[in-house]
């Protein structure tokens, strides 16, 4: 494991469908077999409530610090279960999130401020999110802003394979919640 993630427990939040052996998400589950996947009852339903709901219910099963690692609509499941209650989420790791008018979920989501430290990248041509809109979430939601280039959904299909970046982006994530934390 990488040693700035040793104090934390890192939830993977797949988007639609899950993410499948090549995305690399479950790439980074078989690196650092801690971490841990939120799973959903039905990956083909974007049901927001639902979806958020088994985020609530993966953070809740333990009380360490935990970094969240998001991608699409896992992406709004997440800050809609950490905007409702931030307790014991020390980062957000947002990659590629999908549209929220595009499910028409905007209203389900916050507009102000994240209550943790958060990194948002986007690819400048994301079938499911303009870079515009992104950043403009991002912005909203106090992100720290990464435009990745044209990765398209920055997922299997982009060719990333371990995504060395990502796990850079990771490692800084950690290191500003650590920061935060020992601000207090």
């Amino acid at each position: 494991m990488m040693p700035t993630l040793a104090p934390y427990r890192v939830l993977v939040a797949p988007g639609l469908h899950g993410s499948g052996p090549d995305h690399w998400q479950s790439r980074w589950q078989r690196l650092y077999p801690s971490f841990q996947r939120v799973e959903q009852r039905d990956w083909s339903e974007p049901d927001l409530p639902a979806w958020s709901g088994r985020v609530d219910a993966a953070r809740q099963a333990e009380r360490r610090p935990t970094l969240i690692v998001a991608h699409s609509f896992g992406c709004l499941a997440a800050v809609r279960s950490v905007a409702r209650d931030p307790g014991h989420v020390a980062g957000l790791l947002l990659v590629a999130p999908a549209d929220p008018d595009k499910f028409g979920v905007a209203d389900l989501l916050p507009h102000g401020a994240l209550p943790c430290p958060s990194i948002m990248i986007a690819s400048a041509n994301d079938p499911w999110m303009t870079l515009e809109r992104a950043r403009g979430w991002a912005e909203r939601w106090g992100s720290t802003f990464i435009e990745a280039g044209e990765l398209g959904h920055i997922n299997a299909e982009s060719g990333l394979g371990d995504w060395l970046y990502g796990q850079q982006q990771l490692q800084a994530l950690a290191e500003r919640a650590h920061n935060a934390l020992s601000a207090y």
